[in-house]
C-alpha cells in the first residue's frame, strides 16, 4: 500500500513538472561579460567655464505656478536664485514612476540646482489620464510641454536654454519632448531603463530576487507573469520603445545612474544612449556612475552631493561642457544581466485566463459541497427513506486533502510571492522566509499529491471490484460506487476536477518543478 502510494505520488509530481516545464517559457538571462570602465573615479564634469557658480552660491526663491494643460492645469513651483543675472538656463522636471506633487518632488536637486544660478521647474503630474493600466508617453510629454513654455517666459531665464531634467520613467517622455520641440537646449536623464518597459520590469524582478537569494525554481515565475497580458486588459504602454527617439536626440546629453541601483540596466542604458545618440551624429553625451547610490541618486536617504554639483555644473558649463572628458566617470557599475526581451507564455499568455482558471477552479471546489448540503436539506424535508448521498469507504478523507491542500498550496503561494517582494523591494534578505517559505509551499504541493495518489488507487480498486463482480460467474457480490447521490456524485468529481485545475496553476508557477 505505502509503495503503491509513493509510486502514484511520484507519477503525479512528474507529470506536473512536466505541464509546467512545457507550458511556458524559462528564464535565461544573457549575463553580462564585457563592463563598462569609467576613465576615473572622480565624477567632476569637464569643460567648466569661469561662469560656472558652485551650489549654495544664491539664497533660493520658491514660486507657486500653474499650468494649463488641455481642460486641466496642475500646480508647479518655480525655484529661482535670488540677485542673480538674467538671462539664466532652467531646467523643467519629468516626474517618474513614484512622483507626483510638486511640492514633493525633486526638492533636494531643484533647491541645490538654483542655488547654484539654474531657474528650476517642477509640475505636478498630471493624474487624470495616467493611470496603473494606461498612461501614454507621447501625451505626457505633450503635457510637460506646457510647462517648457511657461518656464521659457520667465523673465530670468535665457529661453534658448531651456533643458529637461527626467528621472526613471521620465526618460522615456524626455525623449520624445526632445523630438517634438527642436528647441529643447539639454537633457539629463537619471535612472534611465532605456528599454521598453517590460523589458526593465523582468530586469528588475530578477535583479531583485537575486538580491534577496530566492531558490533558483522561483526565477520561472519571471517571465511568466511579466510576459503575460495583464488580467483586466490595458498596459498597452508596456511594449513603448524610446529608441527612435534616442535615435534623433541631437542636444547635449548627461546621463547618471547609481551603481546599487538594482532595478536599472545601468552599463546597457548607457551604451544604448551612447550609441543611438552617436548615429544620429550626437556625441554629446556625458556619463557619470555615483558609487553606492541608489535609484534616486541617495545613500541612506542622503543626496551625494556630488550629484547636484555636476548636474549644475554641466549645465551652466553648456556647451563647454557637452563633449568635454572624461565621457564615463564615477563608480565602477556592474551590471550581472543584460535586460532583454522578456518571452511570452505559450498558453497562459492572456492573464485573465490564469485568473479564470483559478476562479473556476475555486468555484468547482465550492459547488459540490454545497449541491450536496443541499441535496440532504431536499431529501430531510421530504422525509425521504434514504441519505443525501454517501462517499464509498476510503474516499472522504483523502477528497478532504486534495481540496484543502490544492487551496492551502496555492494561497501559501501567493502569501510567499508577496513576502519575497516585501523583502526585494526592502532590499532584504531572510533565508526563513524565502528559502523556508518555498520549502513549505512546495511541501504542501507534495502533500496534496500525496492525497490526489490515494483517490486515484482508491478509485481503480473500486473499479477493478466492480470488473471482478460483473464478470463472476455466480453473479453474486456487491458493487461499491465512488460515489452515490447526486451531492456525494457532485461532490467527488467536482472536487477533482477543481483541484485538478489549481494543481496544474501551481505546476505552471513552478511549484512541482524538478529539483529546487
Amino acid at each position: 500500500m505505502i509503495f503503491r502510494t509513493a509510486a502514484t505520488s511520484a507519477a503525479l509530481a512528474i507529470g506536473l513538472a512536466l505541464v509546467g516545464a512545457v507550458t511556458g517559457p524559462q528564464w535565461d538571462p544573457v549575463p553580462v561579460t564585457d563592463h563598462l570602465e569609467p576613465s576615473t573615479p572622480d565624477t567632476t564634469i569637464g569643460g567648466q567655464g569661469p561662469d560656472v557658480q558652485p551650489v549654495g552660491t544664491y539664497a533660493v526663491q520658491e514660486t507657486p505656478v500653474v499650468v494649463q494643460l488641455d481642460g486641466v492645469s496642475v500646480d508647479g513651483i518655480v525655484r529661482e536664485p535670488v540677485d542673480a543675472p538674467e538671462g539664466l538656463p532652467g531646467v523643467v522636471f519629468l516626474h517618474g514612476a513614484g512622483t507626483g506633487s510638486a511640492d514633493e518632488a525633486f526638492v533636494d536637486v531643484a533647491t541645490d540646482l538654483a542655488s547654484a544660478g539654474v531657474v528650476t521647474l517642477v509640475p505636478s503630474k498630471r493624474l487624470d489620464t495616467y493611470t496603473t493600466r494606461h498612461r501614454d508617453y507621447v501625451d505626457m510629454a505633450d503635457d510637460y510641454q506646457r510647462s517648457v513654455d511657461l518656464l521659457r517666459a520667465r523673465p530670468s531665464v535665457d529661453p534658448e536654454r531651456v533643458g529637461l531634467y527626467a528621472e526613471s520613467e521620465g526618460t522615456w517622455v524626455a525623449p520624445v519632448l526632445a523630438d517634438q520641440d527642436q528647441d529643447v537646449s539639454f537633457v539629463v536623464l537619471v535612472s534611465a531603463p532605456v528599454v521598453p518597459p517590460r523589458q526593465q520590469a523582468g530586469f528588475a524582478v530578477d535583479s531583485y530576487l537575486r538580491n534577496t537569494g530566492v531558490p533558483q525554481g522561483v526565477f520561472r515565475a519571471i517571465p511568466r507573469a511579466v510576459g503575460m497580458e495583464m488580467p483586466g486588459g490595458g498596459f498597452e504602454y508596456a511594449d513603448f520603445d524610446v529608441t527612435p527617439y534616442l535615435a534623433r536626440l541631437s542636444v547635449p546629453t548627461l546621463v547618471a545612474y547609481g551603481t546599487a541601483d538594482p532595478s536599472m540596466p545601468v552599463e546597457q542604458g548607457a551604451l544604448r544612449i551612447i550609441a543611438d545618440a552617436g548615429a544620429n551624429g550626437n556625441h554629446d553625451v556625458t556619463v557619470r556612475y555615483y558609487e553606492g547610490a541608489n535609484h534616486g541618486i541617495k545613500i541612506d536617504d542622503v543626496m551625494v552631493p556630488e550629484f547636484p554639483r555636476d548636474v549644475s555644473a554641466w549645465v551652466q558649463g553648456l556647451p563647454g561642457t557637452a563633449g568635454a572628458p572624461p565621457t564615463v566617470a564615477g563608480g565602477q557599475p556592474n551590471q550581472l544581466y543584460l535586460a532583454s526581451a522578456v518571452p511570452n507564455p505559450r498558453w497562459y499568455g492572456n492573464g485573465d485566463i490564469v485568473i479564470g482558471f483559478v476562479i473556476v477552479g475555486g468555484v468547482l471546489l465550492v459547488v459540490g459541497p454545497l449541491v450536496w448540503l443541499v441535496a440532504g436539506a431536499v431529501r430531510r424535508v421530504r422525509r425521504a427513506p434514504h441519505a443525501a448521498g454517501r462517499l464509498a469507504p476510503g474516499l472522504r478523507w483523502p477528497l478532504a486533502g486534495l481540496a484543502v491542500g490544492s487551496v492551502a498550496t496555492m494561497v501559501g503561494l501567493v502569501v510567499y510571492l508577496v513576502a519575497v517582494a516585501r523583502l526585494a523591494l526592502d532590499y532584504k534578505t531572510d533565508s526563513w522566509v524565502v528559502q523556508g517559505g518555498w520549502i513549505a509551499v512546495r511541501l504542501l504541493g507534495l502533500a496534496t499529491v500525496v492525497a490526489a495518489a490515494f483517490i486515484i488507487n482508491r478509485l481503480s480498486d473500486l473499479r477493478q471490484a466492480r470488473k471482478a463482480v460483473v464478470a463472476s460467474p455466480e453473479g453474486g457480490g456487491v458493487v461499491v460506487r465512488p460515489a452515490t447521490g447526486v451531492g456525494a456524485r457532485t461532490t467527488l468529481w467536482a472536487t477533482v476536477a477543481g483541484s485538478t485545475i489549481l494543481l496544474v496553476t501551481l505546476a505552471y508557477w513552478g511549484v512541482y518543478q524538478l529539483g529546487i
